[in-house]
């Protein structure tokens, strides 16, 4: 009998003990990221964290309580498996906060930053011409504040958005002098800051909390590398004449998944202000690309050379060579049509 009940005694204890070493493993389980990311790598796909971190009292142990506690800390935090996707959308680390606010709804960094690029104008692969939505993007809010200005005070366009000569421009060409003060349209996060020498010349892209991204292009500086967080009005960079430019100027393009659209849709410039608070986004805002996207042709004149061409219509001897089905050395006789488009 005595050692019956010494078995059971044994057996009760170690319950018991398996009961709290079970009971610790939960609690050390229920161990979540708090506050802000402060950096993502995209080499090891790891995120650095602040230090705090908070533990969920062991109220309730059930599986059930377990489920909804873990679905809503997944809710709020991007530290659980879907981060390795979030991180490999980044070519560099770029400084976040957790949620970012976007016309008074939270959302997400997965769904914001789903597609991030710091070395690509256009990483989104969306065709504009295929556009068949019609959306409403708020262009100022007032809490948290989301402002406007223009990119250069008291503005004056000198090449307006459209077909130009013989092929598109995606954007407005503003007066400035060498070294003016280029400024942010709307407050967001600088997503390229690079050298074009055959385009854009030292250039900014900005994303913009509303899904908008605005390029400054020609500039004699840039002020800012990816990753920085700017409001309307902070001066991004310093006019200039840098890459394919005749003349001091700011290049500036608005783009919507990554294909432009006319500036004037948003900016009066001729009366220096903002035309609606609220931008309407249809498939009328991407027809012209229909025109934009007609193949068109150079006629070979005496003297021309693919040099001339190719610095002429900015497109490369090898692209004009593919598009033709010729070499560099093949002789241009006069007459013949090139395509460069």
């Amino acid at each position: 009998m005595l050692r019956l009940i010494l078995i059971i005694l044994t057996m009760s204890l170690s319950m018991v003990t398996e009961s709290f070493s079970q009971k610790k493993k939960l609690k050390d389980f229920f161990k979540f990221k708090n506050k802000e990311i402060v950096a993502i790598n995209p080499e090891d796909t790891t995120v650095q964290i602040d230090e705090d971190i908070f533990v969920i009292e062991d109220t309730y142990w059930d599986s059930l309580a377990m489920e909804e506690e873990i679905s809503l800390q997944r809710e709020l935090s991007l530290a659980h498996e879907d981060t390795a996707e979030v991180v490999l959308a980044y070519d560099v680390p770029v400084q976040v906060t957790e949620q970012l606010m976007v016309d008074s709804v939270w959302v997400t960094l997965r769904e914001y930053y789903s597609v991030w690029s710091t070395t690509k104008v256009n990483p989104y692969e969306i065709d504009g011409e295929k556009f068949a939505d019609t959306l409403a993007l708020s262009l100022t809010f007032d809490n948290p504040s989301l402002d406007w200005s223009l990119p250069i005070p008291k503005t004056e366009v000198t090449s307006p958005f459209g077909l130009r000569r013989w092929r598109w421009h995606y954007g407005d060409d503003l007066r400035l002098k060498i070294g003016d003060s280029v400024r942010t349209a709307f407050d967001g996060i600088v997503r390229l800051a690079r050298y074009d020498r055959y385009g854009y010349g030292h250039y900014i892209l900005i994303r913009h909390y509303n899904g908008l991204e605005t390029l400054y292009g020609h500039l004699s500086k840039r002020l800012l590398k990816p990753g920085d967080m700017v409001k309307a009005g902070d001066v991004i960079g310093l006019g200039g004449n840098t890459g394919r430019s005749t003349g001091a100027h700011l290049h500036f393009e608005l783009r919507y998944q990554g294909n432009a659209f006319n500036p004037k849709e948003v900016f009066d410039f001729d009366n220096n202000t903002i035309r609606t608070t609220t931008l309407i986004v249809t498939p009328e805002t991407f027809s012209y690309l229909t025109e934009a996207r007609k193949i068109r042709y150079h006629r070979v004149r005496s003297g021309d050379t693919l040099s001339h061409i190719s610095y002429r219509y900015g497109v490369s001897i090898n692209k004009i060579c593919r598009l033709n089905g010729i070499r560099r050395s093949t002789i241009l006789r006069v007459g013949r049509r090139l395509r460069i488009t």
